[in-house]
């Protein structure tokens, strides 16, 4: 029962952080849309007025029309709309979910043992915990400092553009060398998403609490809040698109249990920057197909790198040559043969190592169901799931922790198998 309570808990949980995610981005994403598609105003009185651009658009049988102000307009409204709670409530619903997924059984999800640095292959689970921590909380601030320092005033965002792919490109190869596949993807993405609301909560509501003061105060506002919300704002728009497919990666082994991982990770974050950048431009009116081509390209990239490579079956030695065969010729030698690893075979490695999870009713201390759905415990089973059990268990993600003691004979034995 509390294996399933904790389920249910994950369950409304997930449920929250992706209303909240929707709700936010879709928001995001609206006033990237509405403030590209801006055009100068055709009016005389809108110009006196100082709106800057204005926005025709029709949607569900009605008009709208959106105007922005370069400056203050003449007053401000009470019920003024505010755009931070969907970030707020996706970040910490997501952080929940972190928490009861991960952070509970870090020597389960977040300890790498078959990293290749020895500190972090051997870590406990309150020592992987504290990393994980302080993973997110060092991405935030390397990410926030380069934006101090290299752009403070947004006339090098360009340069600053460029600095931070490169930090991403580090954050995944370290995520991918301290922690577990699944635990590293995810981590990636939440120091994308942790500095996506960092930014609303540091910088974006208090430059704009800042701007609507000095207004009211009948005082002007000083023009640095307006650019540096904007240049958080076009960061957050360009980390959408990769969060979102890291957040979908746990679901799909081939891209986080891949010895080269961490280039798997990071073209799929630039073909998703790319891609956003192409519906960003379109915005504007500028069609450039060539942006969501390269996306296309660098994904065909990370099928070609992440494709499984075929596996050497193991070999046995033939039997010693009988009298008759060293009459034939005595340069016949015993000659090693292929040994076919059958079905069977590995279902004895699955019912020793897998089903305490992987099965319809788990044994395992708090699974209340087979994770993901994968169940493991019949051949039938088995065969549904042959080239995922063959990757997971050769690059040794799985079982997870090698909380079995599952060996390397046996991995080879898996890795061998043709799924016959």
């Amino acid at each position: 029962m509390e294996a399933y309570l904790l389920d249910f808990g994950n369950l409304l949980l997930r449920w929250l952080h992706v209303i909240a995610a929707i709700a936010w981005v879709g928001e995001s994403i609206y006033f990237v849309m509405l403030d590209n598609g801006l055009r100068p105003p055709k009016s005389e009185e809108c110009k006196k007025k100082g709106v800057f651009g204005e926005m025709w658009a029709v949607h569900g049988g009605g008009f709208y029309h959106n105007q922005k102000y370069a400056t203050s307009p003449e007053q401000l409204p009470e019920d003024l709309h505010w755009s931070f709670w969907k970030s707020y409530t996706t970040w910490l619903s997501g952080f929940g979910l972190f928490t009861l997924l991960y952070l509970t059984k870090p020597s389960f999800y977040l300890v790498n043992p078959a990293s290749p640095w020895e500190w972090a292959a051997n870590m406990t689970g309150w020592q992987a915990n504290i990393a994980a921590l302080a993973f997110l909380l060092l991405g935030w601030i390397v990410y926030n400092e380069l934006c101090k320092r290299i752009s403070p005033n947004m006339e090098r965002d360009g340069i600053l553009s460029v600095a931070v792919a490169v930090m991403m490109v580090v954050v995944a190869y370290l995520s991918t060398h301290i922690f577990s596949g699944r635990a590293a993807f995810l981590l990636t993405g939440a120091v994308m998403a942790t500095a996506m609301s960092a930014n609303v909560f540091f910088w974006i509501i208090p430059g704009q609490r800042r701007m609507v003061a000095a207004m009211k105060a009948g005082e002007t506002p000083n023009p640095l809040d307006g650019k540096r919300g904007k240049q958080r704002s076009v960061h957050n728009t360009y980390f959408t698109l990769p969060v979102v497919l890291l957040m979908l990666s746990n679901h799909y082994s081939f891209t986080y249990s891949h010895e080269l991982s961490w280039v798997i990770m990071t073209l799929f974050i630039f073909a998703g920057a790319l891609i956003r950048q192409y519906f960003v431009l379109m915005h504007a009116g500028q069609i450039r197909p060539g942006y969501p081509a390269a996306g296309v390209a660098l994904i065909l990239v990370a099928i070609w790198v992440g494709a499984p490579k075929p596996v050497a079956a193991p070999t046995a030695v033939a039997p010693a040559a009988t009298q008759s065969e060293t009459a034939a010729g005595e340069e016949a030698a015993a000659a090693p043969a292929a040994a076919v690893v059958t079905t069977a075979q590995v279902l004895e490695v699955m019912e020793a190592r897998c089903v305490q999870c992987h099965a319809a009713q788990p044994t395992q201390p708090g699974f209340a169901a087979a994770p993901a759905g994968v169940v493991l415990d019949t051949e039938e089973h088995l065969l549904l799931q042959v080239g995922t059990v063959k990757q997971v268990v050769a690059n040794k993600y799985m079982p997870l922790g090698n909380i079995t003691g599952m060996t390397d004979e046996e991995r080879a034995l898996v890795a061998a198998w043709n799924g016959q």
